[in-house]
């Protein structure tokens, strides 16, 4: 029988993770989703950065080190995986893995987390030229068909991506208030993208995960590189010639920099992720970021 995505998934970040990384992580999903809405389930250990009042003091004296309460959902919240699956996505990230097998990496993690708190679970994909949207549901056989379909949309000869066009569908269709996860390629965002983050702000809260570019310029000569948006194949003696290292450096910083100038003025959390081994890490720095940012 052939392995499930999600089981890859959860193989991938949560075998080699420690219980008490695990816990932290779902605490933090919990904060940020969940806020106060909580009922009391359970104990775990305290780990820096939890909320002082979540300690039970009698419980941490017995056990003599201190525990804080676990809490669950008392009601279900809608989070959708908005993310790219336009061609740039199955290009190479920075580690030498497929771009959109980070992406699915990242997803499946929130959408696991989602899923163990008894959330419901959406995603709305897409290039350029078309969106498709995925049901709100709550199981881990929909996830994995979310996972799938990511998967397989995301090809080599598919269509350009522009993430506009997803969350105009969004701004234009969906009227309940979402928790977006939005999971982008590594390029220059489309200027309608300012406008519609405003809109989406105001009704949703929203999460920016950037799966990063591999640099072509630190590819090894013996390794034909190319871009996947035309095909056009970069000379070896070009790339690797130092004067165009520092121009594809600096262009990269300033595109790093205005995606973070927009982000940051709409006020949404952000992040950039190079490779499957960083979305554990990455993922908790986001939500930590967006827990704090509510208090």
């Amino acid at each position: 029988m052939p392995t499930t995505m999600l089981t890859r998934v959860k193989s991938k970040l949560f075998v080699h993770a420690r219980r008490r990384s695990r816990g932290m992580l779902e605490g933090e999903y919990a904060s940020v989703f969940h806020g106060r809405s909580l009922d009391y389930d359970d104990l775990r250990d305290y780990v820096i950065g939890d909320e002082v009042r979540d300690i039970d003091w009698k419980a941490s004296a017995r056990h003599t080190r201190p525990l804080v309460k676990r809490y669950v959902a008392n009601r279900k919240q809608n989070l959708v995986l908005v993310v790219d699956t336009g061609r740039g996505m199955a290009a190479t990230t920075r580690s030498g893995e497929s771009k959109k097998d980070v992406a699915v990496a990242a997803a499946g993690l929130v959408g696991w987390l989602a899923q163990r708190h008894g959330d419901l679970v959406g995603l709305v994909r897409g290039t350029a030229s078309s969106t498709v949207s995925h049901d709100l549901r709550g199981t881990e056989a929909h996830l994995e068909l979310l996972l799938r379909a990511v998967d397989g949309a995301t090809r080599l000869d598919g269509e350009q991506s522009n993430l506009a066009v997803q969350l105009r569908w969004i701004v234009q269709n969906v009227k309940r208030r979402l928790f977006l996860l939005v999971v982008a390629d590594d390029r220059d965002l489309d200027p309608a993208l300012d406008e519609l983050l405003r809109r989406l702000h105001v009704q949703h809260e929203i999460l920016w995960l950037t799966v990063e570019d591999a640099d072509p310029t630190a590819i090894d000569a013996g390794v034909t590189a190319y871009d996947v948006a035309d095909g056009y194949s970069l000379p070896t003696g070009v790339r690797l010639d130092p004067k165009v290292r520092a121009a594809w450096a600096a262009e990269t910083r300033a595109r790093v920099q205005r995606t973070n100038e927009l982000l940051d003025r709409r006020a949404i959390n952000h992040a950039r992720v190079g490779s499957t081994d960083e979305v554990v890490t990455t993922v908790f720095a986001l939500l930590e970021r967006q827990r704090r940012a509510r208090r």
